[in-house]
C-alpha cells in the first residue's frame, strides 16, 4: 500500500485552540473573535475553536453558537485552516452522539459557517473501531446537509493505550470501502489524558515527557501518510523549553505542536524553518556552545574548555578536568570532533542548488565543504570538514526547503515578514530549488 495525503498541507507547525464560550464576559465569544483575527506568524497552520476542554460544559451549547457566529463572520480572512474540537468519548455513547449534534449543527450550511470549516478534531478516541464510529458520524453529516463525502476532514486526539495502539491498525482501514477514514487529517497527542489513562506518576506530579508516545504517533502519522502533533506544553513563560521540546520532537519527525498562546503560535511557527544564518557548535562541558561569529571568525568565550600553545609548535587544551598535549593535527582531529555547523536557509540552498548542476552534468555524488577558524582563549585554528552529497543527502536536505515551500505556499500571510527575514533573494530561490 503506497502512502497517499488527501489533502493540500504536508506540514502543520501550529495547532492553536481557543475557548468557544467564557462565562461571565458580556461577550463570552470574546477570545473566539480575538484568534478569529490573527494573522501573519501570530496565526496558526491550524485553528481549532475548542468546544471540551477548553470550555466548561454548560458553556458547550453557547460555544456551539459562537463557532457558527464568528467562522461565519471571519472564516474567510482566515488564513490558517479550521478544524473545531467538539465533545466524545471513547466509553460513552451519550457523548459521543453531543459531539454529533454539534458537528450537524455547525455543518449545517444554512449557518453559513461549514464553507470555512476544514474539518473536526474528535478527543478522546479509543480503538479502530471508535475512530470508524467518528466517521460514519461525519458521513451521516455530509449527507445530511449536501456535502461532498469526505470533505469535513477528522483529527483526531491520541490520549489513550487504546488510541495509540489504533495507529498501528489505521493503515490496514483507510481505504475499505465500509469506512470513509481517508478523511483522516492529524494525529494529535494528548499527553495530559494520557497520562491518566496509562494511571503514571512522576515524583513531582509533572507530566513524563512521553518520548515513546511522540515516537509512535510521529510512526503511525508517516505510515498512514498523515501528520503528527505534540500536545500542549503548558509551561508558557518557559520559552527555552518550548523550543528544546519542539526540537526533540523534529529529530521524531513531527513538527507540529500545540500552541496555547499566540506567543506560542509565533516560536511554533518560526522553530521549524531553516535559521536566517548559519552557526557553529562546539562541545565543551558536556554540551554544545553555539560560538560567536566575529570578523569571520568563531569565538568560543566560555570557561569550561581552555587552549594554548606550549611555544614548540604544539597546544594544550584542558576540559573537563583532563589536560591533552596535543601536535597541529591532533588539535585540528580534537576540535573536528567537538564542532559541528547549523546550516542557514542559504546554505541549504545554495548546497541543493550545487548538487542539481552536478547531477545535471552527470555526476552522481560531489563533496561539499565547511570550513572556519576557531578561536579559543586567544588561539586560532583552521578546521574543515568534507560531506559527500549523494541523491539520498539531497533528500534528506530537502525536508526543511519542503516545509518552507508548503509554508510559502499556504501562508500568503507570511510573505512579508518570511522576505524580512531571509531577504527577497533567498525566499524566491528556497521557493524554486527542487522543483
Amino acid at each position: 500500500m503506497s502512502v497517499t495525503r488527501h489533502y493540500d498541507r504536508e506540514f502543520v507547525r501550529t495547532f492553536f485552540t481557543s475557548p468557544t464560550a467564557v462565562d461571565g464576559e458580556e461577550d463570552s465569544a470574546k477570545m473566539l473573535r480575538s484568534a478569529g483575527q490573527l494573522r501573519g506568524l501570530q496565526a496558526p497552520d491550524v485553528w481549532v475553536p475548542d468546544n471540551e476542554d477548553a470550555t466548561a460544559p454548560n458553556m458547550r451549547e453557547e460555544g456551539v453558537e459562537n463557532i457558527i457566529d464568528v467562522v461565519s463572520e471571519q472564516g474567510a480572512d482566515f488564513p490558517g485552516e479550521i478544524h473545531p474540537r467538539v465533545v466524545w468519548h471513547r466509553e460513552s455513547p451519550s457523548t459521543r452522539y453531543q459531539g454529533f449534534q454539534q458537528m450537524l449543527e455547525i455543518a449545517d450550511p444554512e449557518n453559513g459557517a461549514v464553507e470555512h470549516i476544514d474539518g473536526f478534531v474528535i478527543p478522546e478516541v479509543g480503538d479502530i473501531d471508535d475512530w470508524k464510529k467518528a466517521d460514519e458520524f461525519f458521513t451521516i453529516i455530509e449527507n445530511e446537509h449536501g456535502l461532498e463525502e469526505g470533505s469535513l476532514s477528522m483529527s483526531v486526539i491520541v490520549e489513550s493505550g487504546e488510541a495509540e495502539l489504533a495507529m498501528g491498525d489505521l493503515r490496514d482501514e483507510m481505504g475499505k470501502p465500509s469506512n470513509n477514514l481517508e478523511r483522516m487529517f492529524l494525529l494529535v497527542d494528548g499527553e495530559v489524558d494520557y497520562t491518566k489513562d496509562m494511571r503514571a506518576m512522576t515524583p513531582t506530579g509533572e507530566l513524563p515527557p512521553w518520548p515513546e508516545l511522540r515516537h509512535n504517533t510521529s510512526r503511525g502519522a508517516s505510515a498512514a501518510g498523515l501528520i503528527a502533533v505534540d500536545g500542549p506544553y503548558d509551561d508558557i513563560r518557559d520559552v527555552e523549553g518550548y523550543r528544546e521540546r519542539m526540537q526533540d520532537n523534529r529529530a521524531k519527525g513531527m513538527t507540529g505542536i500545540w500552541s496555547l498562546t499566540p506567543g506560542q503560535v509565533v516560536e511554533a511557527n518560526t522553530a521549524p524553518l531553516p535559521p536566517k544564518t548559519g552557526s557553529w557548535l562546539l562541545e565543551a562541558g558536556g554540551q554544545e556552545v553555539e560560538l560567536e561569529a566575529q570578523d569571520g571568525k568563531q569565538v568560543y568565550d566560555g570557561d569550561d574548555l581552555s587552549l594554548e600553545a606550549d611555544g614548540d609548535g604544539g597546544y594544550v587544551m584542558r576540559a573537563g578536568g583532563e589536560r591533552l598535549e596535543l601536535d597541529e593535527d591532533e588539535l585540528t582531529e580534537e576540535l573536528l570532533d567537538r564542532t559541528a555547523y547549523i546550516p542557514s536557509m542559504n546554505d541549504i540552498v545554495d548546497s541543493m542548488e550545487e548538487f542539481e548542476a552536478a547531477k545535471e552534468a552527470g555526476k552522481g555524488a560531489i563533496a561539499m565543504t565547511q570550513a572556519a577558524t576557531l578561536v579559543i582563549d586567544g588561539v586560532e585554528v583552521e578546521v574543515s570538514k568534507d560531506r559527500m552529497w549523494d541523491e539520498a543527502t539531497y533528500q534528506a536536505a530537502q525536508t526543511p526547503i519542503t516545509l518552507f515551500q508548503d509554508v510559502y505556499e499556504h501562508r500568503p500571510d507570511q510573505h512579508e515578514e518570511l522576505e524580512e527575514m531571509y531577504g527577497a533573494d533567498v525566499v524566491e530561490r528556497a521557493t524554486a530549488v527542487g522543483n
